[in-house]
This record gives structure tokens, sequence and C-alpha cells, in this order.
């Protein structure tokens, strides 16, 4: 199905340590921009969120302590 757009529609995809959000962090945020003429156009952004990321998070989204410890934190970005 495509979409009938006057304006362009950004969806949001989040990963992050956990699920308490008053202590877990982010540590991917991706941005996907989609055009009513159908173009996208896709930002992804690795987080250090300056918490180590728990096996139990890894093993949803695949992101470890080695993938973002030499990317910026949030605040960064």
């Amino acid at each position: 199905m495509k979409l009938q757009l006057k304006n362009p529609l950004i969806f949001i995809d989040i990963e992050t340590t956990g699920i308490s959000v008053a202590h877990d962090r982010i540590v991917e945020l991706t941005l996907l921009k989609v055009y009513p003429d159908g173009r996208e156009e896709m930002k992804v952004y690795r987080v250090n969120p300056g918490i180590p990321i728990p096996p139990a998070a890894t093993a949803i989204h695949g992101i470890t302590d080695e993938d973002v410890k030499d990317k910026p934190p949030f605040k960064e970005i």
C-alpha cells in the first residue's frame, strides 16, 4: 500500500539499554523521512549511553558496548 502524503512523514525507532525511562539510555536513534513523491531519507545515529549495555538488551537489538564506545553521547547528536 502506497502512502498518500501531502507533507513529509518521519518515522522514529529508538533502541535503548532497557525499558526504564528513569535509568536506561538510548543507544541508537533511527529516523526515516518519507516524502510525498515516495523518496526516502534515513539517518542512523549510534549513541554512547554512558552506562553498560546489558546482555538482555544486546540480545534484542544486537548493539554492544564495543559498538558505541567511540560514539557521542545523546546530548551531542
